[in-house]
């Protein structure tokens, strides 16, 4: 379930990009990563809702990832047909309605999971880690494969991600029963929507943590949506086009998951040696360091920056959403700490990511996307890596005013392996 739950993901996340630049989409990308986010503001909460009170988990699973799977394959073939005269209308509002079902599928599995694991009597935190592991490779070997078969610059790429979906919406109604949740506990609206956990931002402490939890989820999306196309535009260039960062830019981004996937097993040592603020700490300047690196790099002699900037992305990624997790479980109550954990996704894989997949768009707009057709490739890349560069400062300035508003005091003993 794992391994297909994010090789759904896989299959475009990363090279989206590159079909929307070469199909005249460039200026669009922003708003495809960005509905990711805007979705996963809503959508969540009330299929978790229906979860709860109606269907089943794993039924719910199953019926979001054949909706999702569908659009997707719909959207796929709207874009082969079209071609280069795709128009971005129809292509995303498909899309839209995909991961409109598809973002909710990533708490689903994780309850799902949960259940299935109790139900065989085994521990959810020793045993769930090793086996959301495979989800990572799933994510990786869709990678490769869109890259091996071509379609980095294909709307084939959706075509992938909705038949694996369809196999993982059946597959779904197979796995064992969730019983519902509902215990008779949710009694208003606060309750079934989880608004209770807002008020943690009556703590500084948690108010900090959450604001900061938002300026740091702004870089998670950036290099998903314009690495690969930014990859893709050395291509212009004479002597990169042969080289294999342009090529098979997927699967040299892929390194940043290994990386990721290797990165996990850090955590409990980083968490309980230093602490939470010097963890996201580290997080931030790896942040620095992703973007700087690619502002640096080039497909050939300079591709080592690239693959640096891949190996520290398992560290930026890690060591904010994982830590920041076990922060967040942690330091609430258990009687919303399902809710704070929804509060902590909404602050970072939300409003956070979405700001910046539009920020970053308007930069990349004025910098990249508004230089005339026929301008000196050697210019357009300067562009790009004048916009990396915009993205490490931002991470840098987020990461020096984080030092002096967390207070170090209030939680150096506070998170425990």
């Amino acid at each position: 379930m794992n391994f297909l739950q994010f090789a759904v993901w896989g299959a475009y996340l990363t090279c989206m990009g590159t079909y929307l630049h070469t199909h005249g989409l460039g200026a669009k990308i922003g708003l495809f990563y960005s509905i990711q986010g805007i979705v996963s503001i809503f959508m969540p909460a009330i299929i978790g809702i229906i979860a709860d009170r109606w269907v089943q988990a794993q039924k719910m699973l199953g019926i979001c990832h054949l909706v999702s799977g569908a659009a997707m394959i719909a959207a796929g073939i709207y874009g082969l047909q079209s071609g280069g005269a795709v128009q971005f209308g129809p292509l995303f509002a498909l899309y839209t309605i995909g991961v409109a079902f598809y973002m909710p599928t990533l708490a689903l599995s994780n309850s799902v999971a949960y259940n299935a694991l109790e139900l065989a009597g085994l521990d959810t935190v020793r045993n769930f880690p090793p086996i959301r592991v495979f989800g990572t490779i799933g994510f990786i070997v869709a990678m490769w494969c869109v890259d091996i078969l071509g379609y980095q610059q294909s709307a084939a790429q959706f075509v992938a991600s909705g038949v694996i979906g369809l196999v993982l919406g059946a597959y779904s109604f197979t796995l064992p029963r969730c019983n519902s949740n509902n215990d008779g506990k949710i009694t208003s609206v606060a309750d079934m929507f989880g608004l209770k956990a807002f008020a943690l931002f009556k703590e500084r402490k948690m108010a900090v943590f959450f604001l900061f939890s938002m300026f740091l989820g702004v870089s998670l999306q950036i290099t998903n949506g314009f690495a690969n196309p930014f990859l893709h535009s050395f291509g212009q260039i004479t002597e990169y086009t042969e080289t294999f960062g342009v090529k098979h830019a997927n699967i040299l981004i892929s390194i940043s998951q290994v990386s990721e996937t290797l990165c996990i097993l850090l955590i409990p040592f980083f968490l309980k040696r230093f602490g939470i603020k010097k963890v996201m700490l580290i997080a931030m300047f790896a942040w620095v360091l992703r973007f700087g690196f690619f502002g640096l790099g080039n497909p050939g002699g300079g591709v080592w920056l690239f693959i640096l900037s891949c190996i520290v992305y398992g560290v930026a990624f890690d060591f904010f959403n994982i830590s920041g997790s076990l922060f967040v479980d942690q330091q609430t109550d258990t009687s919303i700490r399902a809710s704070a954990q929804g509060l902590f996704m909404l602050m970072t894989n939300g409003i956070g990511a979405t700001l910046g997949t539009f920020g970053a768009q308007f930069v990349l707009n004025r910098l990249v996307f508004s230089l005339p057709e026929g301008t000196d490739p050697r210019i357009v890349m300067e562009g790009w890596s004048s916009a990396w560069y915009v993205f490490a400062l931002y991470a840098l300035v987020v990461a020096v005013v984080f030092v002096f508003a967390f207070k170090e005091k209030e939680t150096a003993e506070e998170v425990h392996d």
